[in-house]
């Protein structure tokens, strides 16, 4: 017989059972009503984990909260029983209990409960501001519990309803009639098959987040109740109830408690555009210690999003915009991690139809939310800071700080990035000294080429090494974070030293055990070596307080006579020589220096470097009108601020104070 060749296309419509690994449309599944949820909880809540558990509670909290919000209930209970049931109740409308005109069956509550995407809350004319967006969450919520109840108190009748597993135990009934109740109650026990036994609702999350409720709307009253089993252990108490009439302000109060701020208020306040609104609390205390919670129609959005960038954005640029105003020209640094990292910031935004990621809405993406956020803190913060221009100047210097040591930390950084050759690479003018650990060397910093050549030939080169720096440096308590990372001589000065500065002085790194400065004996001298001191307290004060910062006493007179020679370090010195040493044994010979570089080596070495022979004194950190170190460096800081600060005012002050001490003979002009 002739054979019959079968076409490949008969193959896909062919009966016979299937060859093993054959792929066909029977294989394809179609999951319906809740299902899908009880398959992949992740999808819904992020994970079957005590966060994803605890999601439960906040979607049903969000829903009594939205009715709160949009004026139709202003009490909601939290209640937390001994088998683990949460029951959520508010005195609201009540969810609708009429049959739904596409399920002619089924009434709207259970259609709201057992079907995916389904709710009043896709358009404005139920609800102007909600939580709830995505019409899942009760119905996630009924689809991973072991069981849940729910009650609604409307028309004077309550109704009743029972789910297992999202599928209902029977049909809404009315049970009795009541009068002096409405609104919802829903109760339910999480499925342990879908979370297993491990995870319980826990008393602290549930009481912060029923607390967290009341202080975004200060209209809600929010009960909380827990059965006495779950707070062993805890410092929640079993009864509370909470009501905030200024919102978010009465939060953060109760949050930082007696904690000193930076300018001592709180910038806080409420915007109203079309349906929306927006509040705020933020305040900056001095310890640094800072947190951000921000939240969209009272949901929390830990991950931030839109509305936390505009925060930022808004409160910079005021800060900057003040800057500029005052004549600041350091606000120009200014970044927002300077401005909000360390504050303390309360973020309210209500508005309509916001856009999450994801359903479980930990972010807030929405950029024209973060450009009516922007304009909105930014016009207010203007106001606030311009109120209080002394307090608000307080808060731009800690902002200036703030940007200087993150600037400082960044070229830090980028030190350590560079090749092992280039890190180890010292100034070129530096003559080093030939022991290679630090105890028992010395580096002199002097001034100008000139000394900086005496210096070197009196140096004992094993254990000490000469800097020359040029001029006289940069005053770095009046200088800006730019200035100062531009200047030549202070990052030969920060290179040599080895040892960071700011927050990230390391002792253990610096290359020398005593760093001594050695100008000459004179005004200009003088002013020389309190611009260095002035660095080292600002930039590494950690040297100071270690006891490694020294003043050479290099002497202003020679004095010789025959075969005996003196130096004396100030006109009161050579009197007293030319008294004592010198008295009555004929012409004395004396000579002025006009400064270390016009000192011969050898007696620059026998005066003022030979550590047998010279003189040296120790800065430290006067405390000798403090009673505690906390007080003097409170003195030391005011001193430096009042002698080297920006305000020369501050100086025309101690000027006139103290011009009454100074003998003629004292000035060297």
């Amino acid at each position: 017989m002739p054979q019959v060749r079968r076409s490949r296309t008969a193959d896909l419509f062919d009966e016979a059972p299937r060859p093993r690994g054959r792929y066909s449309a029977r294989d394809i599944e179609v999951l319906e009503g809740l299902e899908p949820v009880r398959r992949h909880p992740g999808m819904y809540i992020g994970g079957t984990d005590e966060r994803g558990l605890h999601h439960l509670a906040a979607e049903v909290l969000d829903n009594a909260m939205d009715e709160a919000v949009a004026g139709h209930a202003d009490r909601i209970d939290v209640e937390l029983a001994t088998d683990g049931t949460l029951t959520v109740t508010d005195n609201g409308r009540g969810i609708p209990i009429d049959r739904h005109p596409k399920f002619k069956d089924k009434s709207a509550l259970e259609v709201i409960l057992t079907t995916l995407h389904s709710g009043g809350k896709f358009n404005d004319k139920v609800y102007k501001t909600s939580g709830g967006l995505h019409g899942v969450g009760v119905s996630v919520v009924n689809a991973l519990s072991e069981w849940l109840r729910v009650e609604v108190a409307r028309e004077r009748k309550l109704w009743v309803q029972e789910y297992s597993r999202g599928r209902p135990k029977g049909k809404l009934k009315s049970v009795r009639d009541v009068h002096n109740r409405r609104g919802t109650t829903i109760s339910f026990r999480p499925d342990a098959k879908i979370f297993g036994d491990q995870f319980k609702f826990g008393p602290t999350r549930l009481y912060q987040m029923a607390r967290s409720k009341a202080y975004l709307f200060r209209g809600v009253q929010v009960r909380w109740i827990c059965s006495p089993e779950h707070l062993v252990g805890t410092e929640i108490p079993a009864k509370q109830t909470f009501q905030f009439p200024d919102g978010l302000l009465d939060f953060l109060r109760a949050v930082i408690g007696a904690r000193p701020l930076v300018g001592a208020a709180v910038f806080n306040g409420t915007a109203r555009f079309g349906d929306g609104r927006l509040e705020w609390a933020v305040c900056w205390p001095e310890d640094g210690d800072g947190f951000n919670h921000s939240y969209c129609n009272t949901v929390p959005t830990p991950s931030g999003g839109s509305h936390e960038s505009g925060a930022r954005s808004g409160l910079t640029k005021a800060m900057k915009s003040f800057g500029e105003l005052v004549g600041n020209r350091r606000a120009t640094q200014i970044a927002a991690d300077d401005v909000v990292d360390g504050a303390c910031v309360m973020l309210s935004l209500f508005v309509h139809d916001p856009q999450f990621q994801g359903q479980t809405k930990e972010r807030l993406s929405m950029p024209e939310a973060a450009k009516l956020v922007e304009t909105q803190i930014r016009d207010h913060f203007e106001h606030f800071l311009s109120a209080d221009k002394e307090a608000a100047k307080t808060l731009l210097d800690w902002a200036i700080a703030r940007a200087e040591e993150r600037l400082r930390r960044r070229q830090d950084r980028e030190m350590k990035r560079k090749t092992a050759t280039r890190k180890n690479r010292l100034p070129g003018k530096l003559s080093d000294c030939s022991r290679t650990g630090a105890v028992g060397t010395e580096l002199f910093l002097v001034e100008g080429d000139s000394a900086g050549g005496s210096a070197k030939q009196a140096r004992k080169r094993e254990t000490q090494a000469v800097l020359p720096l040029r001029g006289k440096i940069l005053n770095v308590a009046s200088a800006s974070a730019d200035k100062q990372r531009a200047n030549q001589e202070l990052r030969d000065l920060i290179q040599a030293l080895g040892c960071g500065t700011g927050k990230d002085y390391k002792e253990k790194d610096l290359r020398y055990e005593r760093v001594i400065i050695m100008t000459d004996a004179d005004v200009d001298g003088a002013h020389i070596a309190a611009l260095l001191m002035t660095f080292f307290y600002k930039e590494m004060p950690g040297l100071v307080a270690g006891g490694h910062l020294y003043l050479a006493v290099p002497p202003l007179y020679r004095l010789s006579q025959g075969g005996t020679t003196a130096y004396a370090i100030d006109d009161a010195h050579k009197e007293r020589l030319m008294a004592e040493t010198f008295a009555g044994r004929g012409k004395i010979e004396v000579s002025r220096f006009k400064g270390l570089g016009e000192m011969p080596a050898r007696q620059l070495k026998e005066t003022t470097m030979d550590p047998a022979a010279r003189t040296l004194l120790r800065v430290t950190i006067p405390d000798a009108l403090a009673k505690s170190e906390a007080k003097a460096a409170r003195e030391a800081a005011r001193v430096v601020e009042h002698l080297m600060g920006r305000k020369p005012e501050l100086r025309f002050q101690f000027i006139q104070e103290n011009a009454r001490f100074v003998a003629e003979d004292d000035l060297d002009v």
